[in-house]
């Protein structure tokens, strides 16, 4: 191949490998949501109290949140790509002992064993996706996050119509899953040694632009904006987090819904977050990460005050809008990160998709003791008024700032 014919592929966005990975994430999410998806049968099953339900979430979060960044501080200089194969391996052992855990405490061994796969599996695919996008970095975000927003839905779907009338023992079914992913890991990670030798011979051919990628701005503009990034994403992770830990206990509270309602419920809430993430991705290459993450946020709070006070059927709704502006956040602040800190794309991976996992956890066990104390309902009111956090998004440096334009 001659070194345009190079030049030409490594500035197009490698659409199998972008999907093969969005098909890996949606796997990997899949097995994680089911974790949440089982709390109703594991907390009849082991008499838990809501603290304990948080406690588990939080463990499997802060798992997952605290290797993170170390492994995309290391891959950031010595890329690992089949790095993820081994993440799924820890996954796979960790949803087998879901399945099997006769005890409390093995439950939180096997749903830590969980996060740590998710743990070594995002930085490493973060950075392909980016490597994958030529240039369409919004883009080749929101499609790697369908993925994951998919996988995450399905959960509470698969958990209604399989887990529910199986028992917990069923869990071991989804080994399955695991086993194809780590097959499509293999290829993507094949896949992504081949595009870093056509960038490679892109890059000798047309010099050190060749990525057009900007000088880092300096700490005065990084610092603040990543600051407020992550009380941003605080914000939205809490507001999830009621979601994925306690929406089918609150839905069966105040409704009188049968567990498998519930679980549909949920995971018509979880669906939206897919057709989000891709709009949110595409949007911020469009219009700017920042007019993004401004609305994604803010733009849910006249939806979320309104919630604690409808019926059944306009709560289906309106989660569904809640949700569908508030996951096109996530890609939109991965991106103005990266933007942030251009040479540190697996660290920026790890450390964002970490505090998404160790903010949500955090929240979902304080919330957890809240509602042991007020009830569900409450905590619903409260939360209600977390996306108003969203107005810190102003001061968030403007693109120009970022590529040091006066």
């Amino acid at each position: 191949m001659n070194v345009n014919a190079s030049t030409a592929i490594a500035h197009r966005a490698a659409m199998p490998v972008l999907i093969a990975l969005s098909v890996t994430h949606l796997l990997n999410d899949m097995i994680q949501s089911l974790i949440p998806a089982i709390y109703p049968i594991i907390k009849a099953a082991y008499a838990l109290d809501f603290g304990q339900i948080g406690l588990m979430t939080l463990t499997f979060q802060v798992a997952a949140s605290l290797l993170q960044p170390l492994v995309g501080l290391y891959t950031d200089k010595h890329p690992m790509p089949y790095s993820m194969v081994l993440g799924m391996a820890f996954t796979l052992t960790g949803l087998v002992g879901l399945a099997s855990a006769g005890s409390y405490p093995l439950l939180l061994v096997a749903a830590a064993c969980v996060g740590i796969g998710s743990s070594i599996f995002h930085p490493e695919a973060t950075r392909m996706a980016r490597n994958a996008s030529g240039g369409q970095h919004g883009l080749a975000q929101g499609i790697f996050q369908v993925g994951g927003q998919t996988g995450g839905a399905l959960g509470p779907l698969l958990a209604a119509f399989i887990i529910v009338p199986n028992g917990q023992g069923s869990l071991a079914w989804f080994s399955v899953a695991a086993l194809v992913a780590m097959v499509l890991m293999t290829w993507t990670a094949g896949r992504a040694a081949l595009i870093g030798k056509q960038r490679k011979a892109a890059r000798a051919a047309t010099g050190p632009d060749f990525d057009r990628q900007r000088t880092a701005p300096p700490p005065s503009v990084v610092i603040p904006a990543i600051a407020i990034l992550i009380v941003l994403l605080f914000s939205k992770n809490a507001y999830t987090a009621s979601f994925t830990s306690f929406y089918t206990f609150y839905l069966m509270g105040k409704f009188g819904v049968s567990l498998q309602t519930s679980q549909v419920m949920l995971f018509l809430f979880l669906l939206s977050s897919a057709a989000g993430a891709v709009g949110g991705g595409m949007l911020g290459d469009r219009i700017g990460r920042d007019k993004v993450i401004w609305f994604s946020i803010l733009g849910a709070l006249p939806f979320t005050v309104l919630l604690p006070y409808v019926d059944l059927f306009w709560t289906g709704v309106l989660t569904v809008i809640i949700n569908l502006i508030m996951s096109s956040a996530f890609a939109a602040i991965l991106v103005y990160a990266i933007d942030l800190m251009p040479d540190r794309i697996g660290l920026v991976g790890g450390f964002f998709y970490g505090l998404t996992f160790g903010l949500g956890g955090i929240a979902a066990a304080m919330l957890g003791e809240i509602a042991d104390v007020i009830g569900i309902e409450a905590v619903y009111r409260i939360c209600s008024f977390l996306p108003a956090i969203g107005l810190l998004a102003w001061f968030l440096p403007s693109p120009r700032q970022i590529n040091g334009i006066p």
